[in-house]
């Protein structure tokens, strides 16, 4: 038997005043794998996110995250298996009023996971891995849209989470800021082995994850095809959601070769 996935759905569904969101959604993600969740806005890819996280749960079925139902567990009980995850929003989510220092910290002093002379040496640690030490005294309104989005990665790496879930987390960016994010996306799922749940309007990020890799080495992103054959190959697969129920899940090679009009359209 292999190992059992990190994430796995079974069967679930969810409904809001009657009108059904997600219908019988399931699917498994495995250690150290990247699963991108796609489809038009309003087909159910951020409450997929919010049942992983345990913020709402389904009407029916099973949300388990490492071999865990989620579904019967406490509030208290959530909050703990909450620290396990990072989340990345859109707008980054930061607290404006906090010091780039203070919102990276905020997590660990919250849950006194250490000392302050530890917290300052994670903080500084994590804030370096994304290229950030430098802004540690700034302020949110002093850094653009793509600085605040990497220290909002820095905050959810903090606590070393085993997983990471991303919404929509290039949106809104420019081209080459866009590279940077995936960048940092990449080099935690290649070098941390963190697993990951993105959702995503960009494909082109997505495509740039599924076929390059993050070299330490080089500090950069390679093609996966300019490797040796022994070399990393990132896991990667795709999911799209029409409708709230799952219409493709596949690999790269399988969403880039489908001759499906739907999802033609959606890839032009």
């Amino acid at each position: 038997m292999g190992k059992p996935p990190i994430i796995e759905l079974r069967e679930a569904s969810l409904a809001f005043d009657e009108k059904q969101v997600l219908s019988n959604i399931s699917f498994r993600v495995d250690q150290g794998e990247t699963l991108f969740l796609l489809g038009v806005t309003g087909s159910g890819k951020s409450l997929l996110l919010k049942l992983i996280l345990g913020l709402i749960k389904p009407d029916s079925g099973q949300v388990l995250v490492q071999g865990r139902d989620l579904t019967p567990m406490s509030e208290v009980e959530l909050d703990e298996f909450r620290t396990r995850m990072g989340i990345v929003f859109q707008e980054g989510a930061l607290f404006d009023s906090l010091s780039v220092y203070e919102n990276v910290a905020y997590r660990l002093r919250e849950e006194a996971l250490a000392q302050e002379e530890e917290i300052e040496r994670r903080v500084r640690e994590v804030l370096r891995f994304v290229e950030m030490e430098e802004a540690i005294d700034k302020m949110p309104s002093e850094l653009s849209g793509g600085m605040r989005r990497r220290v909002a990665i820095a905050r959810a790496i903090v606590s070393e989470p085993e997983i990471m879930l991303y919404d929509s987390p290039t949106a809104g960016l420019d081209p080459v800021t866009s590279h940077t994010i995936t960048m940092q996306i990449a080099k935690l799922r290649d070098v941390q082995h963190v697993t990951s749940l993105v959702v995503t309007h960009h494909l082109q990020d997505a495509f740039v994850l599924a076929n390059y890799v993050f070299l330490e080495q080089k500090q950069a992103l390679v093609p996966v095809l300019s490797l040796n054959q022994g070399g990393p190959r990132p896991l990667t697969r795709f999911l799209m959601l029409r409708e709230g129920e799952i219409y493709f899940r596949g690999t790269t090679q399988e969403l880039a070769g489908t001759n499906d009009p739907y999802l033609l359209k959606y890839l032009a």
